[in-house]
């Protein structure tokens, strides 16, 4: 029935748009320059569509937004930032999902490449920029440092997990249902870990945001319902609009003509990412919940290595009503390791549980210049790679460039598996 109410609600509002879209947007690449005057004007045509599905996608992740920024206070801190950070990204799922049931492995990369280095790129370089500004105005000195707690060792050892079998996914160059399983059951493991630590430090009632404050003000039969109807409310418009979204940006790429992988890149993700982000712009405010905000969106990067890439097999089979291997071809493994490697220098960064200005400015300028100049990704990817080495090495000469794991270390023997801390 919800494929029905769908099919139609897109029907009539792109009014056969999208379908002369799509046959034009197969003709792009190295055919772009045959595309005929009627598919340029059916792409105007798509692009429009842009109009009432951007909105959707943005309000959808609001509502969704709200709904977990409610329900995080019926669960363990550590654990409900965990699942905070996937709820607001549940529209990024619903894009990437799409793409892959459409088989477009070239755009279902741009997906999620975009949306990971999104989040090291800019979300953490902003949530210490926002902090220090916060900070000079209330103390006239800027913030040097964020200071991570040792329970956040839990994220920041977790994210060198999926990262490095992320590894082993570009040596070989394809992903399968069984990289969906590993991919599954790594993230299964966080969030146990997750729930074994201690509640941290809580958001109140009065920190949150108008909707969701007037939500847990509600008296508790209707604040479940209100919450519910949120995820709901949220959940259907995604599922309306997410399709015709990912068609209108084709369409929109076709008619303005820039590269769809280009486009899909880094325009969907600052739209299905922007309530996270806003999430973490709240947070950092308040600069004492700046390591909150921070941990928030490597919670983000977590789940995104590991559940949003382990969809993308599944999604494809359904698509092709059979299982079959997803293959990167050398553009797809230079978008992929350089994502790996932008994770791995901001793993490398946060090992000694501190993050400063240079290392939020060195993260914000090789992120700014991918977005400025696309063409420079391979001399990036030997940038990134000499940081990356250049951190390793200075952590061999001081182990406490490695805070992270003996922190983690100790996490785990107090929490995880409890009696066996010698103190």
């Amino acid at each position: 029935m919800l494929k029905l109410v769908r099919a139609a609600w897109a029907a009539a509002i792109a009014k056969g748009g999208l379908a002369s879209v799509k046959a034009g947007v197969a003709g792009t690449g190295a055919k772009a320059s045959a595309v005929p005057a009627a598919g340029a004007v059916a792409a105007a045509g798509g692009a429009g569509a842009a109009l009432w599905t951007f909105p959707s996608i943005l309000f959808s992740a609001f509502a969704i937004g709200w709904g977990a920024e409610a329900a995080q206070f019926f669960m363990s801190q550590g654990l409900a930032l965990a699942i905070l950070a996937w709820l607001q990204t549940l529209p990024e799922f619903a894009v990437e999902a799409d793409i892959a049931w459409r088989g477009d492995v070239s755009n279902m990369t741009a997906n999620f490449t975009g949306s990971l280095r999104l989040l090291v790129g800019l979300g953490w370089p902003m949530v210490f920029g926002v902090a220090s500004l916060v900070e000079r105005r209330r103390t006239g000195k800027w913030l040097r440092e964020v200071v991570l707690e040792d329970e956040d060792s839990v994220g920041v050892v977790g994210l060198i997990v999926p990262i490095a079998y992320f590894a082993f996914i570009w040596w070989k160059a394809t992903l399968t249902l069984w990289d969906s399983l590993v991919l599954t059951a790594m993230y299964g493991v966080y969030l146990w870990i997750l729930n074994r630590m201690p509640a941290g430090d809580e958001e109140s009632i009065e920190e949150l945001d108008l909707v969701p404050r007037t939500v847990m003000r509600l008296k508790p039969g209707v604040r479940g319902a209100a919450i519910v109807g949120l995820f709901l409310g949220g959940g259907l418009l995604l599922y309306l609009a997410a399709h015709p979204f990912v068609s209108s940006l084709e369409a929109l790429a076709l008619s303005i003509g820039i590269s769809e992988f280009v486009f899909i890149q880094w325009v969907a993700p600052f739209l299905s990412e922007f309530p996270e982000f806003f999430s973490a712009f709240r947070w950092a405010k308040s600069v004492r919940k700046a390591p909150m905000a921070l941990m928030n969106l490597v919670s983000s990067n977590i789940n995104q290595w590991t559940m949003l890439v382990a969809m993308i097999p599944i999604a494809y089979a359904f698509g092709q009503g059979h299982v079959q291997t997803i293959p990167f071809d050398a553009m797809h493994r230079t978008e992929i390791l350089l994502t790996i490697l932008q994770s791995l220098l901001g793993v490398v960064l946060l090992l000694n549980m501190r993050f400063t200005a240079a290392e939020a400015a060195v993260l914000f300028a090789l992120w700014g210049l991918q977005f400025a100049v696309p063409a420079l990704r391979e001399e990036l990817i030997f940038v990134y790679g000499a940081l990356v080495l250049l951190g390793v090495a200075r952590m061999l000469v001081d182990r406490r460039r490695a805070g992270a794991v003996g922190a983690f270390g100790r996490q785990w023997r107090r929490h995880a598996v409890p009696g066996t801390d010698a103190a």
